[in-house]
């Protein structure tokens, strides 16, 4: 018991990484609402474009959603950082990410809420269109908002499954959380680092599984 301790939980070296630790939360925290925002963003706009149903526009986010939900984040991460400077484009370890799960996010959000704009009955479109109301308009305040309230608990239960994966962001050298803890490994030759990263993890995520828990109960039931 007194090597586990030492090994994952040494006093001496929590308190020296625990400041790198708290720096890296803050680039995981700021990295996983940019994504969060922009993904959902990027999702919920295609998914409306493809309410036009323009067969080509169509059949290019359809290709897309289908790519991007397949490939592994890890592979494409690599791909972009270690790709396009081949091509003359340099970005940072942090834009990779950002871009990378973006995009990954956004295609999983764009099947959510096409779903949930498909499940909407014909004849909500209709009552819509039958008051005046021009495609566009019956879209963004008729079956859009019905649509929204439907994918809620599947979207941000996606969104966390995304958000965690700026982990991945190690291998590219981008200082989050699992970067922080990792180097910090490698100094101390401890792997009490790696704890503390585990504890900040369920710090930073577990309410906002809690969350998702919420508002799966309150868009389940009838009426809510």
């Amino acid at each position: 018991m007194d090597v586990f301790l030492d090994q994952f939980l040494n006093p001496e070296v929590l308190a020296k990484y625990a400041p790198l630790i708290l720096k890296g939360a803050g680039v995981t925290v700021v990295l996983s609402l940019l994504v969060v925002l922009a993904g959902i963003c990027l999702g919920a706009l295609l998914a409306c474009l493809r309410a036009y149903r323009i067969n080509l526009v169509s059949f290019l986010i359809v290709i897309y959603a289908d790519v991007f939900r397949a490939l592994p984040p890890l592979v494409l991460i690599l791909l972009v950082f270690f790709g396009l400077p081949n091509i003359g484009i340099v970005l940072s370890s942090f834009t990779v990410l950002f871009i990378v799960l973006t995009l990954v996010l956004a295609a999983f959000a764009e099947e959510i809420v096409w779903a949930g704009i498909t499940s909407i009955p014909n004849g909500q479109w209709e009552a819509a269109r039958s008051t005046g109301l021009g495609f566009t308009q019956a879209l963004a305040y008729v079956v859009l908002p019905q649509a929204v309230r439907m994918v809620i608990p599947p979207l941000t239960n996606r969104a966390i499954a995304i958000t965690k994966m700026t982990a991945l962001g190690m291998v590219i050298g981008v200082p989050d959380i699992l970067g922080q803890a990792t180097t910090a490994q490698s100094f101390s030759a401890n792997a009490s680092p790696l704890t503390l990263a585990a504890v900040a993890y369920v710090v930073l995520f577990l309410p906002f599984v809690i969350a998702s828990r919420w508002l799966e109960a309150r868009f389940a039931r009838p009426g809510s």
